[in-house]
């Protein structure tokens, strides 16, 4: 890949991650912000869609040969094909209910994918005032500083990261999940934005995380951790329809020194 070509698609990205963060932030303080709900009970804010328009219409204007994948833009079932050719992925508002809450733990994603390999992820928290970056082969930043995972070793001093799925009716898998990390691990964290979980993975900050995610969430925050040295697998057997970076099925990213003992653990009857 051209160099010239990874460093391009990075600025822009990040140009773009920034123009939605100062967006929703600024719908939020001024009052401007509708809720309304999904299927399964998933918010979804007015600030979600600004974002993504900013972003869409940014991507259209100066790369109108790819397409686009966001959360709140899925006009058809995703497949194979999805992922073909030059594909930027996008979560425009990652922790909808903690930016309703006027909690800061919220963040815009954006990568680019082709052929279902990501060569360049930006995660931005505008409110936390974070800018993680990964860039295939060039490694991972947080706010232009290199990061990487950290060095523990043993699963009894770790702390974790985890989530809930919005559909209470998958409640009971997340609770055996959280039950087993609970009782092996040092702690647990739930943050509940998931691409921010993920970049603290990369930085240090949390020693794993795992849950069950969609492209979106893992697209740029999951280059951005395979960059900064951390492991990458699913407890259990996962679709092939989603390539393998792609795929956030109960998915696992953790510092190398715990990562075999954690999925062993995850898989436990």
């Amino acid at each position: 890949m051209d160099i010239d070509k990874l460093d391009e698609w990075s600025n822009f990205a990040e140009k773009m991650v920034r123009a939605a963060g100062k967006k929703v932030v600024e719908l939020k303080r001024e009052s401007l912000v509708e809720m309304t709900y999904k299927k399964v009970g998933e918010l979804v804010t007015s600030a979600d869609f600004a974002s993504d328009q900013i972003i869409r219409d940014a991507i259209e204007k100066c790369y109108p040969e790819h397409r686009i994948l966001s959360e709140e833009n899925i006009t058809k079932e995703i497949n194979k094909e999805t992922f073909k050719g030059p594909l930027w992925i996008v979560d425009p508002l990652d922790g909808t209910v903690n930016y309703s809450k006027n909690l800061p733990h919220f963040a815009i994603s954006l990568a680019i994918a082709i052929d279902g390999v990501v060569w360049v992820g930006v995660v931005h928290s505008p409110e936390l005032n974070i800018t993680f970056i990964g860039i295939r082969g060039r490694g991972a930043f947080c706010n232009g500083e290199k990061i990487s995972v950290n060095g523990i070793k043993a699963l009894s001093d770790a702390v974790i990261g985890t989530g809930f799925p919005h559909d209470k009716s998958q409640i009971k898998e997340a609770l055996t999940r959280v039950n087993k990390l609970a009782t092996h691990c040092r702690d647990i964290r739930r943050f509940a934005a998931p691409t921010l979980d993920i970049c603290y993975v990369a930085s240090g900050l949390l020693d794993a995380h795992t849950e069950s995610l969609a492209p979106w969430d893992v697209a740029a925050a999951g280059l951005i951790a395979r960059e900064a040295g951390a492991k990458i697998g699913h407890v259990g057997i996962v679709s092939e329809s989603t390539p393998f970076e792609l795929n956030g099925e109960e998915i696992v990213y953790a510092t190398p020194g715990i990562f075999e003992d954690l999925l062993i653990l995850l898989r436990k009857k």
